[in-house]
C-alpha cells in the first residue's frame, strides 16, 4: 500500500510513509523488516495514534498492527494475558472480564493498542500500582535483523528492561505478557475542592487512596478531585442517564462547545472556567474497575505531560497557578494531576521515584507554544520527565541527566539495532543517533 497519509488523533503529526505494510503475524512482521532493511528504509509501526509526538512517524515503512490483535492465551493460574501488539485496551477490558479478571490499573483513554500504550509509557494513577509498562512480565520483539526475540526479567533481562518503555526504538513489539488479577469494583468519589486544600492535603489524599487524581481549572482557585478505591460490593454504577449527562452530553458534547466559544474569545475564558468547574457536582458510585478508570474523550485536544518527584508536585503546581496568572495566558482545559509509585523500568518516567504526573491540554487549534514553554521550564527545574508521547522539547542531554539508565538503554539499542533501522527525527533527538 502506498500513496497514504498516517496522521495523528490530535492532528500535530503525519506521516507519509514510502510504503505501509499490514502484517496478519509475527513471521509477516519479520518479512517486512527484511525487506525495508534490503531497501535501506526505515520501520516504525504505529498504534492508534494518541501520541502528540513523532514518536511513531516514518517515511519509509510503516507497520499498520490492525491485523495483529489476537489474544493469544489467558493463564488464570499464571495471573497472565498474553495479547498480540494492535489489541486495542477496550476489547482487552472485555476480555479479561469476561474471564473474571482485569488489570490492576489503567490510564483514562482505552483505544489505544497495547503496544503503542506501553511503548510510550502509558499510565494511570495510583498508590500501589503504576503505569502498564509496570505490568508488563515479557515482551516478544522483531529485532533489526528480521529475527524474533522474546525477553522476560530472566530472559534477556537488560533487553527488557529497556524495551518495556522503549518507543519501538529497540524492535518492533508484536506480542506482550501482562499481569492480570482477578476482577474487582472500584468505589468512585467525585467531588469539587479548592485548590489550596488539595495542595495542604495532597500527602494525606495520596496516601489515603488506592487511587486520587484531581483537575484543577486555570484561572480559578477550584478543583474536581476524583478518589477510586477496591470495595467488596454491591456495584452501584452510574443510572444510564447520569452517565450520559455527565460522561457524554457535559464532559463532550458541552465541552466542545465550549471550547470553540473560548478559542474565539478567549478574554471570556476565566469567566467560562468558573461556571465549568461549578457545573461537575459531586458524584459517587460503585462499578467494575475498566469502567471507572476509563473515561471517553472526543473533544480533541494537544497535550504535554511532565513526571515530577512526588515531592515536588505541590510546590510545582503553585508555581505553574503564578505562571499562569502572571503570563496572559488563557487556557479552557483543566490541568490533570495524577500519581504512581516508583518503578524500575529503565525509560518509565517514574524510573525509581514516586512520581506526580501533571498534563496541560490546549484545544486542537488554539495557540500553545509559549503556554507549554512557561510550564515546561517550571517542570525541568526540578528534574520533571516528559511523556515520551507528548508535546516537549526537550533533548538527550538533558534527558540523560534525568534518566540515570539512558545510557544502559542506549547501549543495549547499539545492540539490538545498530544500524537504527528502527530510529526517524524524534528518537535521534531525545535517544540519540
Amino acid at each position: 500500500m502506498t500513496n497514504v497519509v498516517w496522521r495523528t488523533w490530535s492532528g500535530t503529526q503525519q506521516a507519509r510513509p514510502r510504503r505501509v505494510v499490514v502484517p496478519n503475524g509475527t513471521a509477516e512482521v519479520a518479512a517486512a523488516v527484511r525487506a525495508a532493511a534490503a531497501a535501506g528504509e526505515r520501520v516504525r509501526m504505529v498504534g492508534s495514534g494518541h501520541s502528540f509526538t513523532g514518536v511513531a512517524v516514518t517515511d519509509g515503512t510503516l507497520l499498520s498492527p490492525t491485523s495483529l490483535a489476537r489474544v493469544r492465551s489467558v493463564d488464570r493460574a499464571a495471573g497472565t494475558v498474553t495479547v498480540e501488539a494492535g489489541l486495542p485496551l477496550c476489547d482487552l477490558n472485555a476480555v479479561l472480564d469476561a474471564h473474571g479478571l482485569a488489570l490492576a490499573n489503567l490510564g483514562d483513554i482505552t483505544v489505544q493498542t497495547a503496544a503503542g500504550a506501553v511503548q510510550t509509557g502509558t499510565h494511570g494513577t495510583g498508590r500501589d500500582v503504576g503505569g502498564l509498562a509496570g505490568q508488563v512480565v515479557g515482551l516478544e520483539l522483531v529485532l533489526a535483523d528480521g529475527s524474533v526475540a522474546a525477553c522476560s526479567a530472566t530472559e534477556d533481562p537488560e533487553l527488557f528492561a529497556a524495551a518495556r518503555v522503549g518507543m519501538g526504538a529497540f524492535g518492533v513489539v508484536t506480542a506482550l505478557t501482562l499481569a492480570v488479577v482477578p476482577a474487582f469494583l472500584l468505589h468512585a468519589r467525585e467531588e469539587p475542592m479548592r485548590l489550596d486544600d488539595v495542595l495542604e492535603r495532597l500527602p494525606e489524599l495520596r496516601a489515603g487512596n488506592d487511587h486520587f487524581e484531581f483537575y484543577w481549572f486555570p484561572h480559578t482557585g477550584l478543583t474536581s478531585t476524583k478518589r477510586n478505591n477496591r470495595v467488596d460490593g454491591p456495584a452501584r454504577p452510574l443510572t444510564p442517564f447520569r452517565a450520559w449527562l455527565d460522561d457524554d452530553f457535559l464532559s463532550n458534547t458541552v465541552f466542545e462547545r465550549v471550547n470553540r466559544v473560548a478559542r474565539r474569545l478567549p478574554a471570556a475564558v476565566p469567566a467560562i472556567n468558573q461556571v465549568s468547574a461549578r457545573a461537575l457536582s459531586a458524584r459517587s458510585y460503585t462499578d467494575v474497575s475498566h469502567r471507572v478508570f476509563a473515561t471517553t474523550r472526543r473533544v480533541r485536544f494537544v497535550e504535554m505531560e511532565y513526571a515530577v518527584p512526588a515531592e515536588h508536585a505541590a510546590d510545582a503546581l503553585r508555581e505553574v497557578r503564578a505562571r499562569v496568572d502572571a503570563g496572559g495566558h488563557r487556557v479552557s482545559f483543566p490541568l490533570e494531576v495524577r500519581f504512581a509509585p516508583a518503578d524500575d523500568v529503565w525509560l518509565s518516567t517514574a524510573h525509581g521515584r514516586d512520581t506526580a504526573y501533571i498534563a496541560a491540554h490546549v484545544y486542537r487549534g488554539a495557540p500553545y507554544g509559549r503556554y507549554f514553554a512557561d510550564l515546561e521550564s517550571v517542570f525541568t527545574a526540578v528534574g520533571g520527565r516528559p511523556h515520551w508521547g507528548k508535546v516537549h522539547t526537550r533533548d538527550r542531554a538533558y534527558l540523560e541527566r534525568v534518566y540515570p539508565r539512558l545510557a544502559d538503554a542506549a547501549a543495549v539499542r547499539d545492540r539490538v539495532d545498530p544500524e537504527r533501522r528502527f530510529a526517524n527525527a524524534y528518537l535521534d533527538r531525545v535517544l540519540g543517533p
